[in-house]
């Protein structure tokens, strides 16, 4: 009888998605890849396929299939694939607002989810965390930086912990001279200075709306105030996050950007599994932090704003910012101008409370037509 943890990668062609197929070939002995998921790749989903033992099911979500390997697709698509695959946990690496379905469905079927997926928390966390809890459904982060936080947590317990670090990058402009950013191009966003992300997140990074989802996640998923959680400039990336615990002690996760540890650890959890793909090399490692600056970065202070007004406002956060991204991607926006986007969006009405998800996803399409419509008054 095959003992090993049952895997489906949603997203198995992004960047999350081709690291957890790594750490899965890396330890054949206690994972196997049953489910794969691209939503429009499928050239390099079969491709990806091809490299692991045996034959996951495979799934293209945002168009018809044209190759027999694929099995599924259309309406549906990625509910049928894991119900079918029999998998133990689902890696949910789906990129944006779309991953919010991918985790309801997989919850819904008592299956662990590692959650790659910021959205999913920021739109709809109360929501999917309390049927996670209904069904006994584990729910872990895949963020570096949640990751760390998740086993900082698990080991000294909740009480224990008075507040919570989170470390940024600082992104591609951490550096560059404030009178300069207007004229920055999407080229210039992409160059990050440290990790390897898709676009969007690139993007995120240079204008720490990512770090925004952050600061939103960690409140919902570990039960934190906006007041209790920091974020701290660390140009490096080897500290992750840290936790401060109730006597005034500071405990850190520490490893090289290596987003394969916190995927590891996701999918072995309870369990360490033996890796030394990340291990740092302390006297030869630097380490420095520096203080956030909020005029450099206005859409973090727009991501506590958010949260301390409530569910509606910081699924309007992410819609709004997902557009205006989109649009600065596009070439139709400055980049200068994503944040001021976001932050008309956040001056409508949004509901405290979001009590469904069609409540959510109402919520969602509302912003994003505010958020196109700010846009067009920027273009």
């Amino acid at each position: 009888m095959d003992s090993r943890v049952k895997v489906a990668v949603i997203g198995a062609t992004g960047s999350i998605g081709t690291q957890t197929l790594d750490i899965i070939r890396r330890h054949p002995e206690r994972f196997t890849a049953v489910a794969l998921s691209a939503h429009t790749g499928q050239d390099a989903l079969i491709k990806a396929a091809s490299v692991l033992d045996g034959s996951p099911l495979l799934c293209l979500s945002g168009r018809p299939s044209s190759n027999d390997r694929v099995r599924y697709s259309g309406q549906g698509a990625l509910e049928r694939l894991l119900e079918d695959s029999e998998a133990d946990i689902v890696v949910n690496a789906a990129a944006g607002a779309a991953g919010l379905g991918v985790s309801l469905a997989a919850v819904r079927m008592g299956k662990r989810l590692a959650l790659a997926n910021k959205e999913t928390v920021v739109m709809a966390g109360r929501l999917v965390l309390s049927e996670a809890s209904r069904v006994g459904c584990p729910v872990i982060p895949v963020d570096s930086e949640h990751s760390a936080l998740f086993n900082l947590i698990q080991r000294f317990g909740r009480s224990s912990v008075r507040s919570v670090v989170i470390t940024a990058s600082g992104g591609a402009f951490r550096d560059l001279p404030a009178e300069r950013i207007a004229g920055v191009t999407l080229k210039d966003a992409l160059a990050h200075p440290t990790w390897s992300m898709g676009p969007k997140i690139t993007v995120d990074s240079a204008t720490m709306g990512n770090k925004g989802l952050e600061v939103i996640e960690a409140s919902r998923l570990f039960d934190l105030q906006p007041g209790d959680i920091d974020v701290v400039i660390h140009p490096e990336s080897r500290v992750h996050s840290l936790i401060r615990t109730r006597e005034g002690s500071l405990y850190a996760q520490l490893s090289r950007p290596d987003m394969r540890i916190p995927i590891l650890n996701a999918l072995s959890w309870p369990d360490l599994a033996d890796e030394d793909c990340a291990d740092l090399d302390l006297a030869s490692a630097s380490i420095t932090f520096r203080a956030v600056e909020p005029g450099r970065y206005p859409l973090l202070g727009l991501a506590y704003s958010a949260l301390r007004a409530g569910e509606g406002h910081t699924d309007a956060y992410n819609a709004a910012n997902e557009e205006a991204v989109a649009a600065f991607m596009d070439g139709r926006l400055p980049f200068t101008e994503i944040s001021s986007v976001v932050d008309a969006v956040l001056s409508l009405d949004w509901p405290v409370v979001l009590d469904s998800i069609p409540a959510v996803l109402d919520t969602d399409t509302r912003a994003r037509e505010a958020a196109r419509g700010a846009i067009m008054e920027r273009s």
